[in-house]
């Protein structure tokens, strides 16, 4: 029996005795290979001795100093790294221990930044549906899974919703790329007129989905045209990079492929490489000089802020990125793992997209591929493929609601950007008889007459 609430309160997971590179040591004796870096959070991998030797230096110097009293020289010169290499004039960073907190702290900096500049009226935000924010309240409020929010709805606030930006399900047939782009422009500016413009504090967005839907990246000039409706109500624009950010794409920022700058930028996982627990928010310098100038405090605050330990994991996590040119490894291994998964795949009955950026990278499944019919949720194909992989010793991230929070499967792959291409090879190997016996499985169990397989 344990003493843990664990995630499933009918199972136990596995115990984890170790780990090193790309792999997880369990007490079964396996060693499962990490294709999704937990939750896209181990980008440099397991075990980094330069990663634990920084985390011992500073645990012998530093491990903890309230940031009521003090800072440290070890945050500050994160926050300066972090500052260095941000878009624009993101050079503002405020930590945190993780993703929702990251979110929930964006979100308060964005109305306090309202409030002190005489916009008193602005206690809105628009989002998008299915889209994953983090859990805390306030985070899964601007959240659009309707699963997650379902029986916490009544303690959320309430929040405008649009379409997110979904090629593969949402451009309509005979539609091109570029209208299809303008219509969600439209449909965004509409919302921002229905909620009032003068009375929206921010618009809250993933630049590339990432849990909910499996790596979606947004269609060409998409963001700009936010950015640019943004700015013409003078609405906040706060671009989520807690899964997608610090490299995962192939550039450190996701923005940077889009070509804006956002006015807050939250960041998680890939900064410290789960070596310990950190997040941030980074900031444009007129924002935060507006409550230097104004009440001088930023109204929020948690207890780990600026740990001094996390701030040594997440910034060697970070030098090394720079200093070993890691970025360029995720866009050619990103590369070879979609151009694996479209030569096994891509001619699959039930694979209705292959997607994603770097070294994150989306399946989608469906029960007829023609028509893009999602199978029925009731089979959990999402769950049958995390079973089937962790019985060939692989890790993945299966999710399922891809299309509403309730139908629809697909499977997110996030491996380290230490993967070799052996291991993007071995990766596909394991993957691909996963997904062909899961469905097999699923086409069974439902009395379905759809073929399974490939066409070719």
């Amino acid at each position: 029996m344990t003493h843990i609430i664990h995630r499933s309160l009918t199972s136990q997971p596995r115990i984890a005795t170790g780990a090193s590179g790309m792999y997880i040591h369990g007490a079964d004796g396996q060693h499962y290979l990490d294709a999704c870096g937990g939750a896209a959070v181990s980008c440099l991998g397991h075990g980094h001795p330069e990663v634990l030797a920084a985390i011992h230096r500073q645990v012998d110097a530093l491990a903890y100093a309230h940031t009521s009293f003090f800072t440290s020289a070890v945050a500050e010169k994160l926050a300066e790294h972090l500052a260095a290499h941000a878009p624009g004039d993101l050079d503002q960073v405020y930590f945190v221990s993780g993703g929702s907190e990251a979110v929930e702290t964006a979100l308060k900096l964005a109305r306090q930044y309202v409030v002190e500049t005489g916009q008193p009226r602005r206690t809105r935000f628009v989002a998008r549906r299915q889209s994953y924010h983090g859990n805390t309240l306030g985070a899964l409020a601007v959240g659009g899974n309707e699963w997650r929010r379902a029986q916490f709805a009544p303690l959320l606030i309430d929040v405008g919703r649009v379409a997110p930006c979904y090629e593969y399900r949402d451009r309509l047939p005979g539609e091109t790329q570029d209208a299809y782009t303008a219509r969600l422009l439209r449909e965004l500016d509409a919302e921002f007129q229905a909620q009032g413009p003068e009375q929206v504090i921010a618009f809250v967005a993933e630049p590339v989905v990432g849990a909910t839907a499996g790596a979606v990246p947004p269609t060409p000039g998409y963001w700009k045209g936010v950015r640019e409706l943004c700015d013409r109500y003078g609405i906040l624009l706060i671009a989520d990079e807690v899964m997608c950010g610090m490299g995962r794409t192939g550039t450190l920022h996701a923005v940077e492929q889009e070509g804006v700058v956002p006015d807050l930028m939250t960041l998680a996982k890939g900064l410290g490489g789960g070596y310990q627990p950190i997040g941030a928010v980074l900031a444009r310098r007129p924002i935060v000089e507006a409550l230097r100038q104004g009440s001088g405090m930023f109204q929020h605050g948690h207890t780990y802020i600026g740990h001094a330990t996390a701030a040594a994991a997440a910034l060697a996590v970070q030098d090394i990125l720079q200093r070993d040119g890691v970025l360029a490894q995720v866009r050619e291994r990103g590369a070879q793992l979609q151009d694996r998964l479209r030569e096994r795949l891509g001619g699959h009955l039930q694979v209705g997209d292959i997607r994603g950026r770097g070294l994150f990278v989306g399946v989608e499944l469906v029960r007829d591929r023609a028509s893009k019919t999602p199978f029925d949720p009731s089979l959990r194909l999402h769950a049958r493929i995390k079973e089937q992989a962790m019985a060939r010793a692989l890790m993945v991230y299966p999710m399922g609601g891809t299309i509403d929070g309730r139908t629809g499967d697909h499977v997110l792959l996030a491996p380290p950007f230490i993967a070799s291409a052996a291991d993007i090879d071995e990766i596909v190997d394991r993957l691909v008889p996963s997904i062909e016996q899961a469905v097999r499985d699923a086409l069974t169990d439902s009395g379905d007459r759809v073929p399974a397989g490939s066409r070719r």
